[in-house]
């Protein structure tokens, strides 16, 4: 109802202001008619949405990564091409596009495609949906979106899977498509209660990413009530609070999340064959091509990713130029210690110009004296 009002004054020749009228209706807000005993419990409200809104962000900033990688990709094979007049060595745009497959269509899964949609953003054609009860996804299918229920075409078709769905669900749905799921399908689960290791059992593949956040008990609630969750990722504040080192409005992610982020991008390269010095070079364009001011002053204290930052000393003594990274299952990374670990969790130079680069990926731009508060701790796998 509230909708229809504010969408009622607006078409009303008001001369285009939107209003509320129910805004300040106490009778119609959540709080109204909870218990005074219950209202301890109102907190959970706050949690669960700034728990969405993380999610959500999180999940953008990296089909926002993939895209630009994908591109980068495109561009300098293009050129090679060019060069060389290699012309009908030019990949297939379809294969070289990331096609993103969500799984659940309830209150996370529809959130998770308006932010992508949006602010990725990916195009309607790029995205597919299954669930259940496809026909309540009347809104997306007049998008151009595809919504059905058949989750082993949807595995089949997708090379990045969202699982949206609830923890019971997740065996059944684990044994519909394990046997479409390629080797390079990134599978990036939400179901929080399903730990990575099972996961990896559940769906006998190892590129699996899983965000794992750690609620601390007092916290300021920062994320509001009635902003869509697209609209509270383009607000400055609330975005910052996103942020992957930032403890604000007492949710903390794991910073483990961040590290199989950076081996899923590897993966990639390595399943295109490519040397891994020109994966170096991709990483530090995409990781670190976005600096402060005073980085242009001096240069040199800006961070550059080496090959030892992500194999062993072992490792890269006996890797030649020319041979591309190894394959690395991310359920390994993200519950033990890798090479990288140290440079994550250390590394103030490194943590800064992630952090800038997550702003300025969503159009909000810092100086190091707006970076927001960095956890130090993370949670347990």
């Amino acid at each position: 109802m509230r909708k229809i009002l504010s969408t009622w004054c607006s078409s009303e020749g008001d001369g285009g202001l939107e209003m509320d009228l129910l805004e300040d209706l106490e009778s119609l807000q959540f709080e109204y008619g909870i218990q005074e005993e219950d209202c301890s419990w109102l907190y959970l409200q706050g949690r669960s949405r700034g728990l969405v809104i993380k999610a959500c962000a999180h999940a953008t900033f990296f089909c926002k990564l993939l895209c630009n990688l994908r591109e980068s990709l495109r561009e300098k094979h293009t050129s090679r091409c060019l060069l060389t007049g290699l012309l009908a060595d030019t990949p297939d745009d379809d294969d070289d596009e990331l096609k993103v497959g969500i799984i659940g269509g309830g209150h996370l899964g529809k959130q998770l495609a308006r932010a992508l949609l949006q602010l990725v953003p990916i195009p309607a054609e790029n995205l597919r949906i299954s669930t259940r009860r496809p026909e309540a996804l009347d809104e997306f299918q007049k998008l151009g979106i595809q919504c059905f229920y058949h989750n082993p075409y949807l595995v089949n078709w997708a090379n990045l899977i969202f699982l949206c769905c609830l923890p019971s669900q997740l065996p059944t749905i684990c044994l519909e498509i394990q046997a479409r799921l390629e080797k390079g399908c990134i599978v990036y689960s939400f179901a929080a209660a399903i730990p990575i290791a099972r996961l990896k059992l559940l769906l006998n593949h190892t590129n699996i990413l899983r965000p794992q956040y750690q609620c601390v008990e007092d916290f300021v609630n920062i994320w509001g009530a009635n902003k869509e969750i697209t609209a509270a990722l383009q607000d400055p504040a609330t975005l910052q609070a996103t942020c992957p080192y930032s403890s604000a409005g007492g949710i903390i992610l794991n910073i483990k999340w961040l590290e199989g982020v950076f081996y899923a991008i590897l993966n990639i390269c390595t399943a295109k064959d490519m040397p891994h010095l020109q994966v170096l070079q991709h990483l530090n364009e995409l990781f670190l091509s976005v600096h402060f001011e005073d980085c242009e002053k001096d240069g040199a204290s800006c961070p550059k990713f080496q090959l030892g930052d992500f194999v062993n000393q072992v490792y890269t003594k006996n890797l030649s130029q020319k041979r591309p990274f190894p394959w690395f299952d991310l359920t390994a990374v993200q519950l033990k210690e890798t090479p990288f670990s140290q440079q994550l969790s250390t590394s103030t130079a490194l943590q800064d110009h992630l952090t800038l680069l997550y702003c300025d990926s969503f159009g909000i731009s810092l100086t190091k004296k707006q970076q927001p508060v960095v956890s130090r701790g993370s949670p347990s796998q």
